[in-house]
């Protein structure tokens, strides 16, 4: 017999968990149901277990150059095993704080294998056996899946996906090759070139980050190269090949066209890093109504309802910006859509009936320094024949940059040039992701460059370099009104 609740969620990732304290708050019965552990992918293998080993690596790296600092620390060495271990600590420890919440919060946890089927029933095999519950209303929050890219050998032993490399308790990467220039594979890079591997970097663009501001792009290769990471750009890696056959841990040959010229270079251990993508094979029974776009996501409208009444699609299974807090607000806009509340995320709809979210969605990237945008980047104003007014400050002029010997990186910002209003901000410096959220709230609200100028910044922080930015786009207008 099946269990009837008000919502159920199917996975229990940043979407799922977020739509399913926030329905139970508003006093919606509620279950998710996760076929992993609660937190799904983000907690368990990617962000959070990512950004744990890149905090362990800066650590690392900066007690190394302690002599900038006229401090001495001899004989600096790691442990991978130990690292591990504190990578499995702090995921504990955000798990638990999510499990407490969601207990808090009454919601029912059920850990097992969903199918979806027609009228909101779903079948779940559980280790106990199949059960059966259905919903009033389902929201599917299944998340990504890498995408393994077509390349012969690349289910050699040798090869590896993010969430394998980052489990990784044994040494095997003193040389790394990484294939593609994207988040994972630049923030993967600064990980292991910071622990002293040779790190081979190749992407099919002709720069890295290739959706963001063009100075990023070359900010980051520049960073990547001091650290002695090896970018290769514009470059299609072709076949990964065994330099001794049948013995699994022993090194590839990694071989890669750049134009007319093909080459190759041995590697340890490789990673693939070419995108993710939403995989529904295992969600939806033969009888479910949700039907897929030719990319395999679910067909929804403005609301996020699919074709099948009463379900809805959030977080990557829909978003072209597959991110945890984009999945987050997804799941917060769909709940208080369905308590029929005012709602806290802003959209907007395009003719053909698909929903666009505002710009206002930051994008954080943890390399070495920080990479951090939200809103318009230069050359997406100049898409929509926007006239913007700029401003930009090096951080090398920065106090709080220059007493921690980080001076790499600068501050961008970007206004409407008619209102001054803020549209767009680039950062690059060593607390960038924390910056953004400032700029981020400017645009959500509005603000113009004159309001921006009213906040006093204390000093010495990043943070100043903010307003040297502003002031800095403010100039052409003070010449003005001297004249």
């Amino acid at each position: 017999m099946s269990e009837r609740y008000d919502l159920v969620i199917i996975g229990g990732g940043p979407g799922g968990y977020t739509a399913a304290e926030h329905a139970a708050k508003l006093g919606m019965s509620t279950a998710v149901i996760e076929m992993g552990e609660i937190g799904g992918s983000c907690v368990n293998l990617g962000c959070i277990p990512a950004k744990a080993l890149l905090q362990a690596a800066t650590v690392y790296r900066d007690i190394k150059r302690a002599s900038h600092f006229g401090l001495s620390a001899d004989h600096v060495s790691f442990s991978m095993e130990a690292m591990q271990k504190f990578r499995e600590e702090t995921v504990a420890k955000v798990r638990s704080g999510i499990s407490r919440r969601l207990d808090a919060a009454r919601v029912e946890v059920i850990c097992g294998e969903a199918k979806l089927h027609r009228e909101n029933s779903v079948e779940i095999r559980t280790a106990a056996g199949i059960r059966y519950v259905s919903g009033e209303r389902v929201i599917i929050a299944t998340g990504s899946d890498p995408i393994i890219p077509d390349i012969p050998g690349v289910m050699l032993p040798q090869v590896m996906r993010s969430h394998e490399i980052l489990k990784s308790t044994q040494w095997n990467f003193n040389r790394l090759s990484i294939v593609g220039g994207g988040v994972v594979g630049v923030e993967l890079a600064t990980l292991f070139a910071s622990l002293g591997s040779e790190v081979t970097l190749f992407e099919r663009s002709t720069r890295l980050l290739c959706t963001m501001d063009e100075t990023i792009s070359e900010y980051i290769k520049r960073s990547l190269e001091d650290k002695g990471v090896r970018v290769l750009l514009g470059v299609t890696v072709t076949e990964i090949t065994e330099q001794i056959p049948a013995l699994d841990s022993g090194p590839v040959l990694v071989h890669f066209r750049k134009g007319n010229v093909t080459r190759s270079i041995p590697a340890d251990r490789v990673l693939t890093a070419v995108g993710r993508k939403p995989d529904l094979a295992k969600v939806l029974a033969e009888d479910a109504e949700v039907k897929l776009d030719s990319f395999g996501k679910p067909k929804v409208t403005p609301s996020f309802l699919t074709t099948q009444p009463g379900c809805y699609a959030i977080g990557d299974t829909v978003s072209r910006m597959r991110l945890a807090h984009v999945a987050t607000s997804h799941a917060t806009f769909v709940v208080e859509h369905m308590a029929k509340k005012s709602h806290r995320m802003l959209l907007s709809v395009v003719p053909n009936g698909m929903y666009v979210v505002l710009p206002v969605v930051p994008i954080c990237i943890y390399t070495d320094p920080e990479i951090a945008s939200v809103g318009f980047t230069e050359a997406e104003a100049a898409t929509y024949n926007m006239k913007v007014k700029i401003g930009m400050t090096l951080m090398d002029e920065n106090s709080k940059a220059i007493m921690l010997g980080k001076t790499i990186g600068f501050v961008k910002v970007i206004f409407e040039a008619y209102t001054n209003t803020l549209v767009g901000a680039q950062i690059v410096c060593s607390r960038a992701t924390d910056m953004i959220g400032e700029m981020a709230t400017a645009i959500a609200n509005g603000l113009t460059a004159y309001q921006l100028t009213t906040a006093m910044r204390a000093h010495p922080t990043y943070s100043e370099a903010i307003a040297e930015a502003v002031e800095d786009a403010l100039r052409d207008d003070q010449k003005e009104g001297q004249e």
